[in-house]
């Protein structure tokens, strides 16, 4: 038996994965992986003393009388992303993965919920992503589960076709193609082609894709791919606002506009309708009712700084302070018009590489262009904009003195500028 069958059958046991010597539930498999500042090996003795079954490991440390428990491989990441895709052999339900630039989070609970109502459906949790993510993700599948949703982050190519790998998706999704991780894929082209691995691997294996073939860029990506297209006018699939509210209200038919089904949502801004329509595809194939649908939809409740409407008292807020990349920031913007008394504190978009200067200064037309009111804030919108924050730290101080009351506003900026600290002061 080589170290990737002993590996597998041992996870049959218990189905328990560790990373984390911190967290050692009793039975597991402890991976020990690499990182820039540690090094998992030297824990797998600990872990193996905490409970742990087996430590898969490629470097040994310290036995400590553990021998037997230790399994030795060449790349202990390797190891368990093979062993997801492993265990990923062993389903007997329908994967969809979902990539692209922006709302790939929201598109993931939306469709979560919608197909909860006819499925036992697991979703990856949080934001499990990335190259640990993904395999940690497919490893936590219950064995009861009827339904699997993978999310796949990428900042650079060939990363999608090895999460593919994994994954081996009956179904997949593209949200859109915009500038994100600019600096890691090399431009808008490089995005394309690396977000686009995805229906490569779909058309490969002859498997079927959900393309919103009004958005740009994908419609040009689904030549000989097996796909379920829809769009907002695309029939049968009719979707319109119904108002230009702080949430969004909408109706939308599948049947060419013999029917309409009202729904408000929870969810800030309109361009969550492109979110919200790839549920409504999803859910329509796989023949979940239109007012079910609905109910899903309207009943999501979004978090962890996405899209979120709070009223806080002296403002109604559009939280929105996750993530923000060029394409993201642009739309939400656009949206922002719509409202009155509206304003907007924009944080540093990050990851932008060579593009960072032209893309921030291009945001901050952008805004005078619509003729909207508020504040920049971090480095780089200040090296484009003489009356920029430079830090979130300088803006909380001059809020303090200066409030902003009665708006509707836009908290948006890359998740390492932490906007969300001034919260308390919205």
């Amino acid at each position: 038996m080589d170290a990737r069958e002993k590996i597998f059958n041992a996870f049959l046991e218990k189905r328990l994965v560790t990373t984390d010597s911190r967290n050692i539930p009793s039975g597991s498999l402890f991976f020990a992986l690499k990182g820039e500042n540690f090094n998992g090996n030297a824990f797998a003795t600990d872990a193996l003393a905490q409970g742990a079954a087996y430590a898969i490991v490629d470097e040994v440390f310290n036995e400590g009388g553990f021998d037997e428990q230790l399994i030795v491989v060449d790349d202990a990441l390797k190891a368990l992303q093979n062993l997801a895709a492993d265990y990923r052999n062993t389903f007997q339900f329908p994967v969809l993965a979902i990539t692209g630039s922006n709302g790939k989070t929201t598109t993931k609970e939306l469709i979560r919920e919608v197909i909860a109502k006819k499925f036992k459906v697991y979703a990856t949790e949080g934001n499990l992503n990335n190259h640990i993510g993904v395999p940690l993700t497919m490893l936590r599948v219950p064995a009861d589960c009827e339904f699997a949703i993978i999310e796949m982050g990428a900042n650079h190519q060939k990363e999608i076709a090895l999460y593919c790998d994994i994954v081996h998706p009956d179904f997949g999704l593209i949200t859109n193609i915009g500038k994100a991780h600019l600096e890691g894929f090399g431009g808008v082209e490089g995005i394309i082609k690396g977000k686009g691995e995805l229906f490569d691997s779909l058309r490969a294996n002859k498997k079927i894709g959900f393309v919103n073939t009004e958005l740009p860029h994908l419609s040009s990506m689904i030549q000989t791919m097996n796909h379920v297209a829809y769009g907002f006018n695309a029939d049968p699939f009719r979707i319109e606002i119904m108002k230009e509210t702080p949430t969004l209200d909408f109706r939308f038919s599948v049947n060419a506009g013999a029917t309409y089904i009202h729904c408000l949502t929870q969810l800030a801004g309109t361009y969550n309708l492109y979110n919200i329509a790839s549920a409504i595809a999803i859910g329509n194939y796989f023949q979940i009712g239109d007012q079910e649908i609905a109910d899903a939809i309207a009943a999501y409740n979004p978090s962890n700084n996405r899209s979120q409407l709070w009223n806080s008292g002296k403002n109604h807020v559009i939280l929105d302070a996750y993530n923000a990349n060029p394409s993201s920031m642009e739309v939400a913007l656009r949206n922002l018009v719509h409202f009155e008394n509206s304003f907007f504190i924009l944080g540093d978009m990050f990851e932008l590489g060579e593009y960072c200067k032209q893309e921030h200064e291009r945001i901050v037309n952008l805004a005078m262009e619509l003729n909207l009111d508020g504040y920049f804030v971090g480095e780089f919108f200040s090296e484009v904009y003489a009356k920029s924050f430079v830090s979130v730290e300088a803006l909380r101080a001059f809020l303090i003195s200066n409030p902003v009351e009665n708006k509707t506003l836009l908290l948006k900026g890359s998740r390492g500028m932490r906007l969300e600290q001034l919260k308390d002061l919205l």
